[in-house]
């Protein structure tokens, strides 16, 4: 399978710019996810690349065949970039059979009739719904007409499936049953693979790589665990996993060790990082719930910060306890194995365990509501 490259792509709506000159590679055989919320421009791009969307600027490239080039005045027609494609709602034709619905896509490529016989058997295999094929799509259930969708997708054998959203229909255990069953299909068949989906565990339990996307930006093209370890920007961390975001000025940094006085109670605390900031500077301290810990008032917890905080809220929900605690003028998120715990209590933290970015977060109303508590 080939290597499929973007260039500087753009795409405007009249004056609104939704995709601002981004560019990347997928290489062979790799699961390539988009990922961000809703009109972050993800599936803008998938549609620019499937032909569906015709870019204001840049280039695309599958191999040796140049899909898009604005420049030269190249547009290939989506029938001739020889891409699969499964949309969100499988655009299954209800009044056709599995197999004459796997059929149609052959019959446009003109495939002669015994051989399309052959591939619609092999692609219903591949998905194990072979022993269905007489059947119409209301006769299957919501994960085999998934199936379907994606064997009419692969049968005439595509250079790079895309994939959009295709288990946003399903509930949740089926949800997971299918992203297990989809991964360990891509690896069988190596296919270039590009999936949408807003859904970051989703993301992160399929992807080689991810592009973290917002208002048409790719903020970040990492590995899974670079994404949520290491996310290059607040927006990355608040969007894939939950995070708390406490606002800071440095009073204080040698080498990699910052001391940070938070803005929502006065705490001073030290984080160990090597983002580049200087005495005085404004910045944002990030901490996953499960990077922190909540302990009995008073408790001695050597090498971690700690921070006087009050219980608001446990939660038991199995593997953990959700706590809700209040510090300063803010909630805090942390996930514990201390059940029980009540009142006034300390909410400790490893220096190297928080994230540190030399900015501050904007904050919708929505997430200011959440974080903010009436003092």
């Amino acid at each position: 399978m080939p290597e499929l490259t973007v260039r500087n792509l753009r795409k405007q709506f009249g004056d609104n710019t939704v995709l601002h000159d981004n560019s990347f590679t997928i290489k062979d055989g790799e699961f390539f996810t988009l990922l961000g919320p809703s009109g972050c421009g993800k599936s803008t791009t998938l549609n620019c690349i499937a032909g569906l969307e015709q870019p204001t600027g840049g280039s695309i490239t599958v191999g040796g065949t140049t899909f898009v080039d604005t420049e030269r005045k190249i547009f290939l027609q989506p029938e001739e970039r020889n891409l699969g494609m499964v949309f969100q709602s499988y655009a299954l034709w209800p009044h056709m059979t599995i197999e004459k619905n796997l059929a149609m896509p052959l019959k446009i490529r003109k495939i002669p009739r015994d051989k399309q016989r052959t591939l619609i058997h092999e692609a219903l295999e591949k998905v194990g719904l072979a022993d269905l094929s007489g059947r119409y799509p209301h006769q299957l259930s919501g994960g085999q007409q998934q199936r379907v969708a994606l064997a009419r997708a692969l049968v005439y054998s595509p250079t790079v499936l895309l994939l959009d959203e295709p288990l946003s229909n399903l509930d949740a255990k089926l949800r997971e049953q299918a992203r297990a069953w989809l991964k360990r299909l891509q690896e069988d068949l190596g296919i270039t693979t590009i999936y949408v989906t807003h859904d970051q565990d989703e993301a992160l339990a399929l992807s080689d790589r991810i592009a973290v996307m917002a208002g048409g930006h790719m903020l970040q093209v990492d590995d899974p665990h670079s994404i949520y370890e290491r996310p290059a920007a607040p927006e990355v961390a608040a969007f894939v996993g939950r995070c708390n975001f406490f606002e800071g000025a440095v009073l204080e940094t040698v080498d990699e060790r910052h001391t940070i006085r938070l803005g929502c109670n006065d705490g001073v605390v030290e984080v160990h990082s090597s983002t580049q900031v200087a005495v005085g500077d404004t910045v944002t301290v990030a901490l996953r719930p499960e990077r922190l810990e909540v302990v009995p008032a008073g408790e001695e917890v050597a090498g971690m910060n700690r921070l006087d905080t009050e219980v608001l809220t446990s939660s038991y929900v199995g593997s953990h306890y959700d706590y809700d605690v209040r510090l300063g003028s803010q909630v805090v998120q942390v996930e514990s194995s201390t059940p029980g715990l009540t009142g006034q209590v300390q909410v400790v933290f490893k220096p190297a365990n928080a994230l540190l970015y030399a900015q501050t977060v904007e904050l919708s109303e929505d997430e200011r509501e959440l974080i903010t508590v009436d003092s």
